[in-house]
């Protein structure tokens, strides 16, 4: 059996195995061993295993990611998406399915402190779902806009998944920060423009309520100064060059618990809590990233991706429609599998096949556009029925919405996910235009 045809019955005993819902981590890890041994020897699969445990987590680089999750549950503890909500709430709320526009907001808000899709769902839900309701705001609206609204965690930086994405492809992780900044304002004006577009075209389902005064706007300010801090400094920090993306990540925990603990919302159960979580958060992505990384491997050693990159740049098919076909599949798979599992499996095999193509871009310029590419359509899937995760985080905590309801609620926001999908593949410079702006 040639390497090639190994390597394809990998992939396929892999797909299987994971429709099966087989754990994705052991999934993966299994079938790269089996295809490590097949492809050099037993021998060769302990040598690898001997050494590849700790140079993998010993990655500075890698140290970033429970950081940013530790960050994200303590300000889940000190009852941050509270107040964002509220500000946002404050501010906006008042328009007609303004309730639902601060909801986004407030999760993209959350999402730049989180890093993470599933966390900002649920958390802004326990907040904001409530309110709506109370509102008088439909079910589909409510569930929705608060779906969609959580997809921001993964690609408004910090974003962990979009660091993973960097560590694959050996790119700047704070150049692709700054490349997910704009497509991720895009996904919030868009998501707000949905709810216009819905809420006129079914003006009972977000229906307004009086203005909150100056005096209440400003005070709602006043209760988020310090996540604009911890904001302003991270990013600002790492964009700027003061420190690493691992040291902003630690001065970001830093200031979040200091947050916490000067406002008395953080205790020690609290923290406790919050360690315990991102333990667990953090032991679930490595053992995923350890497993990818035995298939990967495996596949490298079949040359199965180099051999996909090489033939798809003599067979003369339009780059674009390499591309789109890619968007494709991603799409299908987004829809049974969780981001960050997704982007390891494929990653590997889909960025030397994009990198080997001409869009007429420099090679960074590539890699940025595809990566914010990548992210965001993986961030549909979480929404696309049926099996979209963010819904069923969703249906979970509003279990008086009808799983139609949330389905139709959830479809504007897909088709603002189009528009934005469409613009980013048609006008590239929209993925890396601030990192030439940073650059000059």
């Amino acid at each position: 059996m040639s390497p090639s045809t190994l390597a394809l019955i990998m992939v396929i005993v892999l797909l299987a195995a994971i429709f099966a819902r087989a754990p994705i981590a052991l999934a993966m890890g299994l079938v790269g061993a089996g295809g490590y041994v097949l492809l050099a020897s037993p021998q060769a699969l302990l040598a690898y295993l001997s050494t590849a445990w700790t140079d993998k987590f010993m990655s500075y680089e890698l140290a970033i990611v429970p950081l940013f999750i530790l960050m994200g549950h303590l300000a889940t503890q000190t009852g941050i998406s509270a107040a964002l909500f509220a500000a946002s709430n404050a501010w906006i709320g008042h328009f007609r399915g303004g309730l639902a526009m601060a909801a986004v907001a407030g999760c993209a808000m959350f999402g730049s402190i989180s890093g993470s899709s599933l966390a900002t769902a649920s958390t802004m839900a326990k907040v904001a779902l409530p309110e709506m309701r109370r509102h008088g705001y439909s079910g589909a609206l409510s569930a929705g806009s608060l779906a969609a609204g959580g997809t921001l965690g993964i690609l408004i930086p910090p974003s962990v998944v979009l660091i993973i994405y960097a560590l694959l492809t050996e790119q700047n992780i704070v150049k692709l920060f700054l490349a997910a900044t704009l497509p991720g304002i895009l996904a919030v004006i868009g998501f707000c423009l949905a709810i216009a577009v819905y809420t006129r075209l079914r003006p009972s389902e977000g229906p307004t309520h009086p203005a909150a005064d100056l005096r209440a706007r400003l005070r709602a300010l006043g209760g988020i100064w310090h996540i604009v801090a911890i904001f302003a400094v991270v990013l600002g920090g790492i964009y700027g060059g003061v420190f690493t993306p691992a040291e902003g990540a630690s001065v970001g925990v830093a200031m979040t618990l200091v947050a916490g603990l000067a406002k008395g919302a953080l205790t020690l159960r609290g923290l406790l809590d919050s360690l315990i979580e991102t333990a667990a958060s953090t032991a679930m992505i490595f053992a995923i990233v350890f497993g990818a990384d035995l298939f990967n491997v495996a596949l490298a050693l079949s040359r199965m991706p180099t051999e996909v990159a090489a033939w798809f740049g003599q067979a003369g098919i339009a780059p674009m429609t390499v591309l789109l076909c890619i968007v494709a599949f991603y799409l299908v798979m987004g829809c049974v599998m969780d981001s960050l599992s997704l982007i390891l499996l494929t990653v590997p095999v889909f960025f030397p096949t994009v990198m080997a193509l001409d869009f007429g871009l420099m090679p960074e310029q590539q890699a940025l556009w595809f990566g914010i590419i990548t992210l965001v359509v993986v961030e549909m899937g979480m929404i696309t029925p049926p099996v979209g995760m963010n819904l069923f985080v969703i249906s979970a905590m509003a279990r008086d919405i009808p799983t139609s309801a949330i389905f139709r609620g959830v479809s504007p926001f897909i088709a603002a996910e189009v528009l934005r999908l469409s613009l980013l593949i048609a006008f590239p410079a929209l993925s890396f235009w601030l990192v030439q702006v940073a650059a000059r």
